[in-house]
């Protein structure tokens, strides 16, 4: 039987995913005019790290967009929810730090970056996800 607590966990893990796949969406121009598109993207983690030389921007652009999307994917699925989420927490806990130091503490709570890892840290304890590639392996492997 599902509870109100499994339907609030696998919320939490779709509302995470959704929020690393719309924002590789945006970078990628997915979402048309909407989106950021890739060189301001590259600019804004060139500002967002303003405590690094710039050249490292091209760089850490790449690799955060890879990891945004391998976790969102990941998130989505439901496979290691409690290691990716954890993986999740952390980076955005870089990210909400980055922007704290180069922008200060406004940024990233107007961007809510305290509160997503901080969600994907309460998702990483919980010790079962419903709804997960995990469970339909699990199941199939019984």
């Amino acid at each position: 039987m599902k509870t109100k607590q499994d339907i609030a966990v696998f919320l939490v893990r779709i509302a995470l995913a959704a929020g690393f796949l719309s924002a590789v969406a945006s970078r990628s121009g997915l979402w048309g005019a909407h989106s950021s598109g890739w060189q301001k993207f590259v600019q804004y983690t060139a500002e967002t790290n303003s405590f690094l030389p710039s050249s490292f921007a091209p760089v850490l652009a790449i690799f955060s967009t890879l990891a945004e999307l391998s976790l969102g994917i990941l998130l989505l699925l439901g496979y290691k929810v409690r290691l990716i989420a954890l993986l999740a927490s952390v980076l955005t806990l870089f990210f909400a730090i980055a922007m704290a130091v180069s922008f200060g503490c406004k940024e990233p709570l107007d961007y809510s970056v305290f509160v997503f890892s901080a969600g994907a840290f309460l998702l990483s304890t919980f010790p079962r996800h419903q709804w997960t590639i995990e469970q339909i392996l699990h199941q199939n492997n019984h």
